[in-house]
């Protein structure tokens, strides 16, 4: 797959991910209330949408090539093995 359409793939993956655990956290809010009368038995899979959700934001950012974490963050940069240059840190 070409690095353009893994790219585009990735990020469609990731939108629907997004969308996904959205619509899920906000039928299980909009469920908490008596007065609208939503079915129960969809609560659950209201909770299950959050985790499939999750699941295809992380398979797009695999996809995209977004997986990896940038070493500007400030605990990668000083408390991850790979961006310590070799140096030997004492941290307490």
């Amino acid at each position: 797959m070409k690095r353009k359409t893994a790219r585009i793939i990735g990020n469609g993956l990731m939108g629907l991910g997004l969308l996904t655990m959205v619509g899920g956290v906000g039928y299980s809010i909009l469920n908490q209330m008596p007065e609208l009368g939503l079915p129960q038995f969809l609560a659950h899979g209201a909770i299950g949408s959050i985790f499939v959700g999750a699941i295809l934001w992380l398979a797009g950012a695999r996809v995209g090539g977004q997986e990896r974490v940038a070493d500007r963050y400030w605990w990668v940069r000083h408390f991850d093995s790979r961006c310590t240059n070799g140096k030997s840190h004492r941290h307490f």
